[in-house]
This record gives C-alpha cells, sequence and structure tokens, in this order.
C-alpha cells in the first residue's frame, strides 16, 4: 500500500530535468521586474535558476566584452545583441525580439500634467532621462525632445541617470519632477501623471535577447530563452506594458 502511495505522488510531480542548472543573466533595467517574475516562474517550471543582473545595456555589452560571466542578454535595444553575435561573443541564430517597449514621461506629482505641452513650461526645474549613450530609453528620450523641437532649451535642466533604473529614482526621490522612463516601471503606480510618448516621436524601442558564447553548452541558458518566447513568460510581458514581436511596433 506504501508503495502504491508512493508511486500515486511521484506521477503527479512536474516533469524536471534530471540535473536542474543555472544561468547568469544580464537584463536591462526596464526590464527589471517583469524579468524578476519571469525567472521566478522559470524555476518553477523547469527547476533551472536564473540568476539575474540588472542595469543599463551598453554597460552591460562592454562587460561582456571584457569577460564578465553572463550566459544569456536581454537587452534595452536590438543593436548591441546582434553586435554580439558579430564580434563573437553572441551564438549566431539565437538573437530575437523578446519586447517592444514604450517611453513615457512621469511626475510623482500628480497636478503636474504631463504631456508635451509641460516641457514647453516653465513648470518644472529638472527632468531626468537615462544616458543616452548606453540606454536605449534614454536615447528615445532624446529622439522625443529633439522631435518636439524642445532638446535645446531643456539642456540645462536635464540630469541624467546611469539606467533607466536610476533615472525612475531621480523621479521618485523628487531629485526631478519629471522623467522619461520605461511604461513597465510606473504601469502599476496610481499617483502621478503620465503621458505615453507616440511611438512616431522615436526610433522602435525594439528589445532583443541573444545567448552568449559562455552559454551555449548550458542547458539551463538555453531553456531561459525558449521560456522566454513561450505563453506565461509573454503574458507576463504584455502585463508589464510592452508589445511583442507578433504585435509589431505599437502606434498611440
Amino acid at each position: 500500500m506504501k508503495h502504491t502511495i508512493f508511486a500515486a505522488v511521484v506521477a503527479v510531480l512536474p516533469a524536471l530535468p534530471a540535473f536542474a542548472g543555472q544561468t547568469n543573466v544580464a537584463v536591462a533595467a526596464n526590464f527589471t521586474e517583469p524579468a524578476t517574475e519571469i525567472a521566478k516562474l522559470f524555476e518553477q517550471q523547469t527547476g533551472h535558476k536564473a540568476v539575474l543582473s540588472f542595469g543599463a545595456t551598453g554597460q552591460f555589452y562592454t562587460q561582456i566584452t571584457q569577460g564578465a560571466p553572463f550566459e544569456v542578454f536581454l537587452a534595452a535595444d536590438n543593436i548591441r545583441p546582434e553586435k554580439a553575435v558579430q564580434d563573437g561573443y553572441g551564438v549566431p541564430g539565437t538573437v530575437f525580439t523578446y519586447a517592444i517597449g514604450q517611453l513615457v514621461l512621469w511626475s510623482k506629482d500628480p497636478a503636474l500634467v504631463t504631456g508635451p505641452e509641460v516641457l514647453k513650461s516653465d513648470a518644472f526645474h529638472k527632468i531626468a532621462i537615462a544616458d543616452p549613450a548606453t540606454a536605449p530609453y534614454g536615447l528615445a528620450a532624446v529622439q522625443t525632445m529633439t522631435a518636439l523641437g524642445v532638446e535645446e532649451t531643456l539642456r540645462p535642466k536635464i540630469v541624467q541617470g546611469t539606467s533607466i533604473g536610476q533615472t525612475l529614482q531621480f523621479v521618485e526621490t523628487g531629485n526631478a519632477e519629471l522623467g522619461f522612463v520605461a511604461l513597465s516601471q510606473v504601469i502599476a503606480k496610481e499617483e502621478g501623471s503620465r503621458w505615453i510618448v507616440p511611438a512616431g516621436d522615436h526610433e522602435p524601442i525594439l528589445q532583443d535577447a541573444v545567448l552568449l558564447k559562455t552559454g551555449e553548452s548550458n542547458e539551463a541558458a538555453r531553456a531561459f530563452l525558449d521560456f522566454l518566447k513561450g505563453p506565461e513568460a509573454t503574458a507576463v510581458i504584455e502585463r508589464f506594458g510592452y508589445a511583442l514581436a507578433r504585435d509589431g511596433v505599437p502606434a498611440n
């Protein structure tokens, strides 16, 4: 009887790999919250563990070229993953767009109504953006200000974060009244005021992933990228305000 009960319990356990592994993943800062949630689901479903590091895409790429032990790279652009392949750091044929980002102008102060008109006003002293040289959302912010004809006048008011994560912190702590951040970072915030920047005001923020050569033989690294394409992960991605490649570039 005991053997029968044991067999029944085993039968309902999920089919996990015989030897669960681990992979080190470099994740663009804007994707912090969805990546954290996806990593938990990944471990629950596969037994593999994804160890996540968050930061600016440009800085991560520099670290990768200097031998950082990352095996998977989730960038905030579609340039550096392809460059990783061209430069011999990425595995050919593994690049894909996992999310399409949306830029938002956000203020913690609900009285400071965000939108293109506020950028032309004297209603604020500082505006935060991510470093456009290393963070694609920062570049999109500069492109937006240029499209609106306010980049030159706003230049003295700009404070730069090293990543989109630090940019959000500047606005949250009051060091800047406004900030260009990722929709995913503020989608769950009820306070404040936000304006989703029209997609036509900047180049599409296509966020690509790539398997790095360091993870080419790591089953957990390949499994994480496969999981990222699956229904559980894509549901999380959409819930955080991203579009998927199958949807095309969103038009606001």
